[in-house]
């Protein structure tokens, strides 16, 4: 039995979602890289934070070179850091289109370009894992966020490329789609509202997310697979 420690890069590992999987990584043995524009170093051997923002340029290069530094391989990338700006279409500004576009679809290029070749030099394969959303493939008329469609659908495309592009390479690419999930960061929604944008009539729950995750990455048959965790909204009322 192998006692090689995996190393799994989370992107938007501050806070909410990505520190939920981050900690899950680490609860199942892996070595955690954590990322954010903002997070504080960790004094944990197992854990290395590395601050940056994705929409520049260089930066998923260099986090990848500070993994490679510091543990040595990549088996897993998380690719969990977005940006969503909900406005109908045309109040969108130059500004919000380069904020989204830059840190949705520049942050996974730049990483995932650079992760990859280090899971093809480990030769045990690896795992690229994308977040989305259900907008993707039901749209809703209360709900405007066509560049939320635009960019995590660009995501959704591009996992199930890269799945074909890498299988016979042992890389699988998967992505969780969500709906609308309880964060410290979101609305606690008294009224209900966004309960009832969801067939189960209720918001995601962190844990819903991570274990919807945590499958992904333990079930080594599944590639090219859009796991919707949204209550039943993709499915429609």
């Amino acid at each position: 039995m192998s006692t090689v420690q995996k190393v799994a890069i989370v992107t938007g590992a501050s806070q909410g979602i990505g520190a939920a999987v981050a900690q899950a990584y680490r609860r199942h043995g892996y070595a955690v890289v954590a990322t954010a524009r903002s997070i504080p170093p960790s004094d944990a051997p197992d854990v290395l934070t590395v601050a940056g923002d994705l929409a520049r340029p260089g930066t998923g290069a260099h986090i990848v070179e500070q993994a490679l530094d510091r543990f040595g391989r990549v088996d897993t990338l998380v690719n969990n850091a977005g940006v969503y700006v909900e406005k109908p279409f045309t109040d969108y500004t130059d500004a919000d289109y380069d904020l989204v576009t830059g840190v949705n679809l520049r942050g996974f290029f730049d990483v995932t370009r650079s992760a990859l070749p280090a899971m093809l030099a480990g030769g045990a394969g690896g795992h690229i894992l994308c977040v989305s959303t259900s907008l993707v493939d039901r749209a809703n008329a209360r709900v405007p966020a066509a560049l939320a469609s635009l960019t995590k659908g660009g995501l959704v495309a591009a996992t199930r490329e890269l799945a074909i592009e890498y299988a016979a390479r042992r890389i699988r690419a998967n992505a969780v789609s969500l709906g609308v999930i309880r964060t410290p960061t979101s609305p606690r929604d008294p009224g209900g509202a966004l309960a009832a944008l969801h067939p189960l009539g209720r918001m995601g729950e962190i844990d819903d997310v991570v274990g919807a995750v945590m499958y992904l990455e333990q079930a080594s048959f599944v590639t090219g697979e859009i796991l919707h965790v949204d209550g039943g909204q993709s499915a429609g009322f």
